[in-house]
């Protein structure tokens, strides 16, 4: 389960890097992209984690 964890932390730092490097390349971003950033972070983290495979 801790992995899972972390490839979710892993994925959801990603996505915010590739934002924040497109936002600072322009002088204005909407309060639109900022909610779109923020619900793509809090669905990565909230995502349900696959089940476990039984043994």
């Amino acid at each position: 389960m801790t992995d899972m964890n972390e490839a979710v932390i892993t994925e959801a730092l990603a996505v915010i890097d590739k934002a924040l490097a497109e936002m600072l390349r322009r002088e204005l971003v909407s309060s639109g992209e900022v909610a779109d950033l923020l619900l793509d972070v809090r669905t990565l983290l909230t995502h349900p984690a696959p089940a476990a495979a039984a043994l």
